[in-house]
């Protein structure tokens, strides 16, 4: 299970995973750059950092490296969830409690995701009074 990520590993990890590419460490720092001000040897630090927890791989290009994720930041979140969940004391109730959290756009894509991993459904009774017209 992934811990979750500080502020300076998530404002890079972020990039990573919006480009969806291979990235320099130039890029991400002229990025992060627009917003706040951070040096060089931080963003490859922290890129470092992150590939030492497998989070990016990379590939050496001439004296530096190209950097790209592991995984998605919906495989990320979907982690930290399942953690968050599986630490509760009373799972039923956890999720009840999350439910209620949610935006009704919140519950259509849950509702989307479930029909998404059920498949399509299947009658476990082919031939049923309903499906014959009550023969």
């Amino acid at each position: 299970m992934p811990r979750p990520l500080g502020d300076l590993e998530d404002a890079v990890m972020s990039r990573v995973w919006k480009w969806n590419r291979p990235v320099t460490v130039r890029e991400v720092l002229e990025d992060i750059q627009r917003e706040r001000s951070i040096a060089y040897t931080t963003v490859m630090t922290v890129l470092d950092n992150l590939h030492q927890k497998g989070w990016v791989r990379r590939e050496a290009e001439g004296r530096a490296y190209r950097y790209e994720a592991v995984s998605t930041r919906a495989a990320y979140a979907a982690a930290l969830m399942n953690e968050a969940w599986s630490q509760s004391d009373n799972p039923a109730a956890a999720l009840v409690a999350f439910f209620g959290m949610m935006s009704e756009e919140q519950r259509q894509a849950l509702s989307d995701a479930i029909r998404i991993v059920q498949g399509p459904q299947t009658r476990e009774n082919p031939g049923s009074a309903e499906e014959t017209g009550g023969r």
